[in-house]
């Protein structure tokens, strides 16, 4: 696996990392532990080195999982979490009036991060992300809070997840971001719209997108009618109704450019990201998925293919809004 630089930082990386966060939550369905372990371990072996969790994943088991899995072996891997909701004195997210408390303040921030060094067993975290914007703590704040773990050594690289261009610009005034993580893929290309992805490259902040497969819907494979009952994908806007008829439609047009170019179309997304200078983190707990989607790494599209895939993925193609409206409320804008 080839590695790569995330950003300007120095931060080097593998150039298809690893999504951790259905191996500890029910929202895609139920999970087993040894089985996602030994999905972490062979991606290590494989070459993978950028392993991307958080702590609201699994209310800390998943940062757990991890420092169970790369025990002994901690100079190997580049490990991202993300931080910034709030939690009650039990362990759950906050929630407040029906909605999850985003804490962004500099005291909870810290607090936070020792958290989840404490979870992963390790002295050191490569990457932290603000997981979500607080609009009541001024960005330059939180950042500072953040920016004073760098110089302790407690972290290595500060990055953010769903940031406005705007947040971006004053985040790295205050301290060099080293990644912003959103959700881009053929399915979902905003930032190429609202001007995020043209600010990280002219900062020199590496892009990080999540869901690079449309959440399953980009492989071809996803039947959404067989989901498991706690899968959240049943209430996905693009995945339901009318929305659904025509998204597959998109789907459809991907699958055939991949079949002629004798690949996956889960690869085909893939490899797509990877040329739009991304590093995407495909999530998967499956041994298959896993040696499926490191494969992507090396399929190399010409300047024909890319412009077939702009013609039938365009900017807003998508039906339907990518989150619900109450999720929606979270991301920056």
């Amino acid at each position: 696996m080839k590695s790569v630089e995330l950003g300007s930082q120095g931060l080097k990386v593998s150039q298809v990392g690893l999504g951790c966060m259905g191996m500890s939550t029910y929202i895609y369905g139920p999970s087993d532990d040894e089985q996602s372990l030994s999905t972490l371990r062979l991606a290590t072996e494989l070459g993978v080195t950028f392993f991307d969790t958080a702590e609201t994943y699994g209310m800390g088991h998943n940062e757990q999982l991890l420092g169970r899995a790369f025990t002994g072996i901690r100079e190997r891997v580049i490990v991202a979490t993300k931080v910034g909701f709030g939690f009650t004195d039990d362990g759950k997210i906050k929630v407040v009036d029906g909605k999850r408390v985003v804490d962004g303040k500099p005291e909870h921030v810290v607090r936070a991060i020792e958290g989840s060094l404490r979870r992963l067993q390790m002295d050191y975290i490569d990457l932290i992300y603000l997981h979500r914007i607080d609009p009541t703590v001024p960005i330059e704040e939180t950042i500072g809070a953040m920016s004073k773990l760098v110089a302790e050594g407690k972290i290595g690289h500060i990055g953010l997840s769903e940031a406005a261009a705007d947040t971006i610009r004053r985040a790295h005034s205050v301290h060099p971001i080293t990644a912003v993580q959103t959700e881009y893929s053929l399915f979902e290309r905003g930032v190429e719209a609202n001007g995020v992805l043209d600010t990280v490259h002219e900062l020199g902040i590496g892009f990080v997108p999540y869901s690079p497969l449309g959440r399953g819907f980009l492989t071809g494979r996803l039947k959404t009618d067989a989901l498991h009952e706690t899968d959240f994908r049943k209430t996905d806007p693009r995945l339901s109704g009318e929305n659904l008829l025509a998204n597959a439609r998109i789907v459809e047009a991907i699958s055939g450019i991949a079949e002629r170019k004798g690949v996956e179309p889960s690869q085909l997304a893939l490899a797509w990201t990877i040329a739009q200078g991304c590093v995407p983190i495909p999530g998967t707990r499956r041994i298959s998925f896993l040696k499926e989607n490191i494969a992507a790494a090396d399929i190399v599209l010409t300047q024909e293919e890319l412009a077939e895939l702009d013609e039938v993925a365009p900017i807003g193609i998508a039906a339907g809004e990518r989150y619900t409206q109450a999720n929606m409320a979270y991301v920056n804008k």
